[in-house]
């Protein structure tokens, strides 16, 4: 069992300090402390050994050498069961638990009359040394990084104690802080001293925002991470007024709308679906400008994301109510008469950014969504980077990760690994598909999970035919993989179609059919699946279900 006979505590942020080391001291640990950390908990009342006393070495040069001495490092470092002689021979005692948070340097560099002289004070030396060592020699030693784990690692000490694999958690979680307090001065130092942003290595790092339900697709993990320092009037410091929890996909079409519509001047309008604006429009109101923007192409921008760069007001909201079904409404401003005209779709999500016009990018302060936490632990490498998981990342899959930046915050997700055989095939009409139709069928699913959505292919005798990509609407790219395929003198008629995801109306399945597709692969889940099914039924259509969904914006 893991034994904690000792622990150093030293903390600049001290959330919750005092009641966690009671309740170490409860439990028989001594504790040893430096500076303000050490006279907080003497203030309490506690017990408390000063990191001097423990090596007969004083503090010096202004508290910058304390802690890096062979009596800390040994007692951290010390392998159980390997360095114990050594260890005695020089009175060096173990260190089983280190709690450590660094000097706030993100906070420093944040405030408007920071020098980078106030910068470079606040550069860490002795407390991302230890955090290092305690984390390597995690198999004897727990490390502790943050105040949200003090009321868990109390739970398990004063029970079965700290198995390896808590251990093993605790230091991942340090290595990751370390890495991005790193990174913070990396990015910091190379922007105030004219380094170059684009160096060898590009670093990022960010907080995580929330794990999301799922990918672009149900079968890909995935999270939303806040970049250290946030520019103001971005998607990911935007605060939510209504509606259910933002998807990958709403983040991803969220910030396209939201970074168009910042481009204008006038009121404006910009609506998104499937990472592409559908349609755009200028005009001396909201309301009117969301009513051209609309005129573009209705039909896409049904389940769309709606972006203003002026307040959004009772009229406009009432409008986009009334005219259309939309999943994300984003302004500057959201006006209390237009909040209670969206309460009558209690899905609808609505974002209010805030001003974005003293939005400053790099020199931004850091400002994080309502409830999300403001310590940055996540930490993704560029190509030199490992394959490895940021903290609190999707954690299923060891195929890599995709990553998309959005302004202000960064969406991490599980590769698209996802496959199917004919075996999980369902055929949903009453007109089965032949050999050769299954064949074809699987051939152009492979094919359409690389083509940007919204995706349709088209193909016959193991080659593709025609192709329809990245389109605001499925029965456009359908009709734009029929024009390739006539363009180039391939003959459609008898071909299978794949559609990257399911048919929303039956008017996809009506294009299909007039191009003389004969067999359709596609995931099902529609509401309307019935109506899609009794089309391809009407026109003499195979069509199978496969479950599984495609999307690549």
């Amino acid at each position: 069992m893991f034994n904690v006979r000792r622990a150093l505590v030293s903390v600049s942020d001290k959330r919750g300090l005092v009641p966690f080391v009671q309740g170490l001291a409860g439990l028989g640990v001594e504790i040893l402390s430096t500076g303000g950390t050490c006279r907080r908990l003497r203030e309490a009342g506690l017990a408390v050994i000063e990191v001097s006393e423990k090596t007969g070495f004083p503090e010096i040069m202004d508290g910058r050498v304390k802690t890096l001495h062979p009596v800390i490092h040994g007692g951290l470092l010390g392998r159980r069961g390997t360095d114990e002689a050594v260890m005695d021979e020089h009175g060096i005692e173990p260190i089983d638990l280190l709690v450590v948070n660094l000097y706030p340097f993100e906070q420093t560099i944040a405030r408007e009359d920071a020098t980078i002289d106030d910068a470079i004070e606040n550069i860490d030396i002795g407390g991302p040394a230890m955090i290092r060592a305690a984390s390597k020699n995690h198999d004897g030693v727990a490390v502790c990084v943050s105040p949200d784990d003090y009321d868990d690692i109390l739970a398990r000490l004063g029970n079965d104690g700290l198995s390896l694999g808590d251990r093993r958690r605790l230091a991942a979680k340090a290595y990751a802080y370390t890495a991005s307090y790193d990174t913070a001065i990396t990015r910091y130092l190379s922007g105030a001293l004219g380094g170059d942003i684009l160096g060898e290595r590009f670093l990022y790092s960010g907080g995580i925002s929330e794990r999301l339900r799922y990918g672009e697709n149900p079968h890909q993990e995935a999270a939303f991470y806040v970049d250290q320092r946030a520019a103001p009037g971005s998607l990911a410091t935007a605060k939510q007024l209504q509606g259910k929890a933002l998807s990958y996909n709403n983040i991803a079409d969220g910030d396209a709308a939201l970074e168009c519509v910042k481009q204008f001047e006038a009121p404006a309008c910009v609506i998104v679906k499937h990472a592409n604006p559908c349609g755009v429009a200028v005009a001396e109101s909201s309301l009117a400008a969301y009513e051209k923007a609309f005129r573009t192409d209705p039909t896409s921008a049904f389940g769309g994301i709606i972006a203003f760069n002026r307040p959004l007001d009772a009229g406009t909201a009432a409008a986009i109510i009334a005219k259309q079904f939309v999943e994300v409404v984003i302004a500057p401003e959201v006006e209390p008469a237009a909040l209670a005209a969206c309460s009558a779709k209690k899905n609808l999500r609505v974002l209010e950014t805030g001003d974005w016009s003293s939005a400053g990018g790099a020199s931004a302060p850091n400002i994080a969504p309502e409830g999300a936490p403001t310590d940055p632990t996540a930490a993704v490498g560029g190509a030199s980077a490992p394959n490895v998981a940021p903290e609190g990342a999707p954690t299923g899959s060891t195929s890599g990760f995709d990553f998309r930046k959005v302004s202000g915050g960064l969406l991490v997700q599980t590769s698209d690994q996802g496959t199917v055989s004919g075996s999980d095939l369902e055929v949903v009409t009453a007109k089965a598909p032949t050999a050769a139709q299954i064949r074809d069928m699987l051939f152009a699913w492979t094919v359409v999970k690389y083509v940007k959505s919204n995706a349709i292919v088209f193909c016959k005798d193991g080659m593709t035919i025609g192709i329809g990509a990245g389109q605001m609407s499925r029965v456009y790219s359908t009709r734009i993989a029929a024009i390739k395929a006539a363009d180039e003198g391939l003959e459609v008629e008898g071909s299978v179609m794949a559609s990257d995801a399911f048919f929303p109306f039956r008017d996809g399945i009506d294009a299909a059919a007039e191009t003389g597709i004969s067999a359709i692969i596609q995931p099902g889940g529609s509401m309307r699946d019935e109506e899609v099914i009794a089309a391809a039924d009407e026109h003499g259509l195979a069509m199978v279900f496969t479950g599984m969904r495609h999307f690549r914006h």
